[in-house]
């Protein structure tokens, strides 16, 4: 049996109100498509695990945001619908915008399989000539909460962005990568590159 956390309850319950009947929606079919699926909070956001990071979920202000962890290898390259979307299925308004109930379980079965199968994310250090950059939900949420940081980001070369990006997703641990994304919070907050220290005033 899969398991529920209380904090995402916390959660859909502080968001905002269009968002929360999509997040329960989210959350119910992620439930029905892998009955023994454990949520857990992490970054800030609400994440499904099975045998590992399965996929996430995200409220904002105007729109909802899911993320497979593998979801290159489940939708392609391409999967980002939008430059803003920050998610593999793009801005989310309502339940409407999501893929049909049996491709979206569909989709969550596949993260299922390569999970059980130990297959690994592509390496994103490999992806550098995509005009795209991915923006890990964690740190789009983790920008959301502090408008300094955020405004920084969004100035920066998409050079710059990508220096965090890269070493906020190459942490060997989830304890490592919280510390990370607190001191990459801290630095865009005071307006400062990732490799600040190394250049010369």
């Amino acid at each position: 049996m899969g398991m529920k956390d209380p904090r995402v309850d916390a959660y859909i319950a502080r968001s905002a109100e269009f968002a929360q009947p999509i997040l329960t929606h989210l959350r119910d079919t992620v439930h029905d498509a892998c009955p023994e699926v454990e949520e857990a909070i992490k970054w800030g956001i609400p994440h499904f695990m099975y045998r590992g990071m399965l996929c996430s979920m995200a409220g904002f202000k105007q729109h909802c945001v899911f993320g497979f962890w593998k979801g290159t290898l489940i939708l392609g390259e391409g999967a980002n619908r939008g430059e803003e979307a920050m998610g593999h299925l793009g801005r989310i308004t309502a339940v409407s915008d999501l893929p049909s109930p049996e491709l979206f379980a569909g989709y969550i079965q596949q993260a299922m399989r390569l999970n059980e199968e130990g297959v690994q994310p592509p390496n994103r250090a490999k992806s550098r000539a995509r005009a795209e950059l991915a923006i890990p939900d964690y740190l789009t949420a983790a920008l959301h909460s502090n408008q300094q940081a955020a405004a920084t980001f969004e100035a920066f070369s998409p050079s710059h962005r990508r220096e965090y990006v890269e070493w906020l997703s190459e942490a060997k641990s989830e304890t490592t990568r919280q510390r990370r994304l607190d001191t990459a919070i801290e630095w865009l907050a005071e307006g400062k590159p990732r490799n600040w220290k190394y250049i010369k005033s």
